[in-house]
């Protein structure tokens, strides 16, 4: 036993986590800034986060998903002093240029063409951006932005708002057109503004990152708990326009029940939202103005509901002998409101894949072994869980959460511990594993949604079924596995994790990820099951929208957006293709 407990405490400094032991995979050359917004100039431009930091793959983790996928060959990649080249003139008239908020620096532009989706990464790799924004503007203040989008009317322009960049479904990407195109990071809007301490309310400038909002919050003794797996980069506005759902909100809510009211600058004029406690004053506007996408307007200022810091903050990790055993713990969990802070299920495969990823090949072997003497076989899941809050209530949730535990066979203790300690450590950079993969010419990618529980099981098989046979033309395989990443009463998110090989060319890789993620979406577009749970709607959603809000709904969604940008300026053909 402290033989195993030894090889797990050596495990390398864990990575981040959507993927639990996933987060083991490599070392850090430098830790997550967690004070201030992250100059953009200190990330990549051309793939995930801080340059500093790089993530290494374990040599038996590359080996399982070769064995699934093949022998794979790595792409060639452009130099930024070769894209730069290919950066026209802008095309912003003077009066736009003039302003001291605006940039038309080719490498400005540049960085803030594309996200992080895997079309993004494509172009970036391989050079074809195809489109540029024309100027990129960085508005210190709400008057700033009134100034920006009233000359956008005058002049004619197409206004895309940046967030923290870290989109995977196309938010930000300017379009061929005849309009110039300005593109507006809130960086500079990154402040706590104030605190009502006894509401409970702080205000923000809407370009806060997540590092910095628990910064400036942790200060006066207060935390906000929205863990998207973007908090390194992704803003306050990104996460209210997106509707994003953050790794605990089990514990601390949706960025919905976060976020309280706040001043939302739309084309027809500014729109102050009230942070009421509730209201039945007819349609709330809060509601109505989430998850617009950029479409409606910029948040420029936010009020979110905040906390006191938790006394206690614990992660462990429970193996359970099969999925149905671990969804029922997950679901009677959540029912009888134990009070955790995450809930989260890998499938077996997804937890063979990382307990091969997140370990050397003698840890994995002393896990599997023990792991073995206990009575579990090759169907054990993996279970991750938290809990926030005083040391008392914590004690009593564990309390309850562990009969159950017991009482569907789970293996847990001091080894389970260590590994949810790890799984904390290093939760924040699972991103970065998706260069090193990269560079191996393994492709990567995920897709995630929700529905009710009486669906999970069959809503799971069609999605892994659909992307594993989706480049069956070409003889390829796919490898896919699935965790619940979020559970409700009524149901749970589903969140997938695919590889692929890289083909010959930029063009063909991209062409194999179109195949899968079109025959991923349509697993989804089927009435039971949303397009997407956290990730928003974007470009490479837009399609399949349809399907869940059906025509009335979408008639309902585009006449709202059209009352606030008539002319359509804001992020066309972002949420509701045009």
């Amino acid at each position: 036993m402290s033989k195993i407990k030894s090889l797990i405490r050596k495990t390398a400094t864990p990575a981040n986590t959507n993927n639990p032991i996933l987060d083991n995979i490599a070392n850090s050359d430098a830790p997550i800034n967690m004070t201030a917004n992250t100059p953009i100039e200190q990330t990549r431009w051309n793939g995930w986060g801080n340059i500093n930091i790089n993530k290494k793959v374990s040599a038996h983790g590359a080996k399982l998903i070769k064995s699934h996928i093949g022998k794979t060959k790595k792409l060639n990649s452009v130099s930024l002093a070769q894209v730069l080249k290919t950066v026209p003139k802008s095309r912003l008239p003077t009066a736009i240029t003039e302003l001291k908020t605006v940039s038309i620096d080719q490498e400005d532009r540049l960085r803030h063409a594309r996200g992080q989706s895997f079309p993004d990464w494509i172009a970036m790799h391989g050079g074809d951006f195809e489109v540029f924004p024309d100027g990129v503007a960085f508005p210190e203040s709400t008057a700033d932005v009134e100034i920006l989008l009233k000359l956008a009317s005058e002049h004619d322009l197409i206004v895309i708002p940046f967030g923290g960049g870290t989109s995977v479904a196309g938010h930000i990407n300017p379009q061929k057109g005849s309009r110039p195109i300005l593109t507006v990071a809130m960086s500079k809007m990154a402040q706590l503004i104030d605190l009502d301490n006894e509401s409970q309310i702080a205000t923000f400038g809407a370009g806060t990152q997540g590092p910095a909002v628990e910064a400036q919050l942790d200060t006066h003794g207060y935390r906000l708990g929205h863990y998207p797996q973007s908090w390194e980069l992704s803003t306050l506005g990104g996460w209210i326009a997106a509707r994003s759902s953050g790794q605990q909100s089990l514990g601390y809510g949706r960025i919905e029940q976060m976020f309280a009211g706040g001043t939302l600058v739309t084309p027809q004029g500014t729109l102050n939202i009230a942070d009421f406690p509730a209201s039945a004053a007819g349609p709330d506007l809060r509601e109505m103005m989430m998850g617009t996408e950029g479409r409606a307007g910029i948040f420029t200022e936010v009020k979110m509901r905040v906390q006191h810091q938790p006394e206690e903050e614990l992660f462990k990790v429970a193996f359970m002998p099969n999925w149905e055993v671990g969804k029922e713990v997950l679901r009677q969990a959540v029912q009888k409101n134990i009070r955790l802070s995450m809930l989260r299920l890998s499938n077996a495969v997804e937890t063979d894949a990382h307990l091969h990823l997140g370990t050397t090949p003698s840890q994995f072997l002393a896990i599997s072994t023990y792991l073995k003497a206990r009575g579990l076989s090759s169907d054990k899941v993996m279970l991750t869980y938290g809990v926030s809050g005083d040391k008392a209530q914590n004690k009593l949730a564990l309390t309850e959460f562990n009969k159950l535990l017991k009482q569907q066979g789970s293996v847990t203790g001091k080894i389970t511990d260590i590994m949810g300690s790890v799984w904390a450590h290093g939760r924040f950079k699972f991103p970065y594993l998706r260069g090193t993969l990269w560079e191996k010419g393994i492709m990567v990618d995920t897709f995630e949604t929700a529905t009710n529980w009486n669906h999970i099981d069959e809503q799971m098989q069609q999605m892994q079924e659909a992307v594993q046979n989706a480049l069956a033309d070409e003889g390829e395989e796919v490898m896919a596995f699935t965790h619940i990443s979020h559970v409700y009463k009524q149901g749970a998110s589903l969140y997938t994790t695919y590889f692929f090989r890289a083909a010959q060319d930029h063009a063909s890789t991209l062409s194999r990820w179109q195949k899968i993620k079109h025959a991923a979406s349509s697993s989804l577009a089927n009435g039971t099951a949303t397009i997407s749970h956290q990730h928003g709607v974007g470009r490479d959603h837009a399609p399949y929208l349809a399907a869940e809000k059906g025509k009335l709904g979408i008639q309902v969604t585009s006449d709202m957006l059209k009352s606030l940008d008539p002319e359509q300026r804001m992020n066309p053909g972002v949420l509701i293709e045009d």
